[in-house]
């Protein structure tokens, strides 16, 4: 059985904002203060698993033991089937530059992988989000979402972060740059992953 979540306060593990706003309008309903790791001056751990429920779990203790507080950590990326699932667990690397993540760069960097290996369209994708929360003591409770859908090119919108502009949800017409917000966070991988947690831990 799932472990209750009844305190006050949440670190989201995240250096993030984007990521870190959706979190914190997922939880909104929520009588839970939101602090995150970058507030708490909290150092990023590295992330040297090869999944992301592993990548997910480093981020999720080390900011629990760090803070002494319960500490929610996402791990989550693109999988594009023609390209054997990458980006997948390195999504953040290929946004990687020597001056931070520039991920219109990653897209660029996609769509020519995707180019150079011949595959046809539609460039069918999946986001996938794993959530982690975890305890001071060493506990925690894993959940998995997922969005079905399609990379585009070239890309659309100017909402979102990350991926988004490239990433069309199946069933939709709409990127996800081009969705509103709210819209966003009822349909995507991490809403998904996110009424798991909630319905396992605070409803």
């Amino acid at each position: 059985m799932s472990r209750r979540f009844a305190e006050p306060r949440l670190v989201v593990a995240t250096h993030n904002l984007g990521k870190l706003d959706e979190i914190r309008a997922l939880l909104a309903a929520y009588p839970v203060e939101i602090l995150s790791a970058k507030a708490l001056g909290l150092a990023e751990p590295a992330e040297t698993e090869t999944t992301f429920v592993g990548n997910a779990r480093i981020k999720a203790h080390a900011a629990a033991k760090s803070s002494g507080l319960p500490a929610l950590a996402d791990d989550s990326g693109i999988e594009v089937d023609a390209l054997d699932g990458a980006p997948g667990v390195y999504t953040a690397d290929w946004a990687e530059t020597p001056n931070g993540r520039d991920f219109d760069l990653a897209m660029r960097r996609t769509r020519a992988e995707l180019i150079r290996t011949g595959a046809a369209e539609p460039w069918t994708a999946r986001f996938r989000c794993l959530l982690v929360l975890a305890w001071p003591d060493g506990h925690d409770e894993v959940f998995d979402g997922r969005a079905e859908g399609r990379c585009v090119w070239p890309v659309r919108g100017v909402g979102g972060h990350g991926y988004d502009p490239m990433f069309e949800l199946a069933g939709s017409a709409l990127t996800f740059a081009e969705m509103d917000p709210g819209e966003k966070n009822r349909v995507s991988h991490r809403a998904h992953a996110f009424a798991k947690l909630v319905a396992a831990c605070f409803a």
